[in-house]
């Protein structure tokens, strides 16, 4: 990259392998379902997550949004994290474009909600109110500084859905970075989950698009979804090809989350900075700035570009949000506490 960028893994450039692979990449046209790559990547994406099929989607809003329509009806009712992407981060999609409630739970300091408030949200079988059917969750969870939740979680949310009929779709945007965290395959934590989508445009430095997997009925529901939601592309295996390279190497966001914890490190030893480094086990960091500083966050990024040429993101009300990925390493986050020391001193 030509520029040291920490506001997301979403700025990553795809890397010289998946630009290689693009090129040389077999296509067709994918709505007839007669790309080749893209067919590739579908199947071998659901092998990773334990599901029987998969679906290239343009982006991780178009997958959840896909997967939510084809679980629950207008006039039903989705149970969802009050801090969850779903439900702050998508525009609405399931009520504007669905005609489908969020029901929003508060959250604990890792993205979970209680789940004995999940529980007494399910609504009893009355003409007065929504239907009740469907769960959301995300792992690892971004409002929540990109925590990982272990598998034992979604096997709780699992009981509760088959209790009351319900369904479970996992926002698993991060999905990848949270099995590597936690040391798991990625099936594990989708085992008990009847559909996940998972980017490849984030840590995975893929340049476009995500995957939403699940049952071949699901999919094939799904696949309708997609084209009344316009995310029919054609010769998408130009694409593909990246995703396909991204996910040979998973592994490598290891490399993230250690680079991420030193940027967390030395973000601690900074007066003026309120962090918990402990919090850091994935590839974001969450830091504030102590309330007696004379400049406010936004202050902060403008200087830290400005000054030193490192692009730093925010998360509201009021943290700062700082990301790895591929494109910067140890040598970056170096510059990036060398910086932020300087703009604070």
């Amino acid at each position: 990259m030509d520029r040291i960028d920490f506001r997301s893994d979403t700025v990553s450039w795809p890397t010289p392998e998946m630009r290689d692979a693009m090129a040389k990449a077999r296509v067709g046209d994918d709505v007839y379902g007669e790309d080749p790559t893209v067919n590739e990547l579908e199947a071998v994406a659901a092998r990773r997550v334990g599901k029987e099929a998969g679906l290239f989607v343009a982006s991780g809003t178009m997958g959840n949004l896909a997967a939510i329509l084809c679980h629950a009806n207008r006039g039903d009712e989705t149970i969802v994290g009050y801090e969850a992407h779903t439900f702050v981060w998508e525009g609405g999609g399931m009520a504007t474009l669905g005609g489908i409630t969020p029901h929003p739970l508060p959250t604990d300091e890792d993205g979970r909600m209680d789940l004995a408030a999940v529980e007494a949200a399910v609504r009893e079988d009355d003409d007065h109110l929504p239907r009740s059917r469907l769960l959301l969750v995300e792992n690892s969870f971004g409002g929540r500084g990109g925590a990982p939740l272990p598998a034992s979680y979604f096997v709780e949310i699992r009981r509760i859905a088959d209790r009351h009929g319900m369904a479970v779709h996992l926002d698993g945007a991060r999905l990848f970075n949270a099995a590597v965290a936690l040391g798991v395959a990625a099936a594990e934590l989708t085992k008990d989950v009847d559909s996940v989508t998972f980017c490849l445009s984030k840590g995975l430095c893929a340049p476009v698009g995500s995957v939403l997997c699940g049952s071949e009925a699901f999919i094939h529901d799904a696949r309708r979804a997609r084209k009344t939601l316009g995310g029919g592309m054609r010769q998408a295996g130009v694409l593909a090809a990246a995703g396909l390279v991204a996910l040979e190497n998973v592994d490598r966001l290891a490399d993230d989350h250690r680079h991420a914890r030193v940027l967390a490190d030395g973000l601690a030893g900074i007066p003026g900075i309120l962090i918990e480094p402990e919090r850091t086990r994935t590839n974001i960091v969450h830091f504030r700035l102590d309330s007696g500083t004379d400049i406010s966050g936004e202050q902060f990024i403008e200087r830290l570009q400005d000054e030193h040429g490192i692009g730093l993101g925010s998360y509201p009300p009021d943290l700062l949000r700082a990301v790895t990925h591929y494109w910067v390493g140890r040598t970056e986050v170096e510059k990036f506490v060398e910086g932020a020391r300087a703009v604070l001193s």
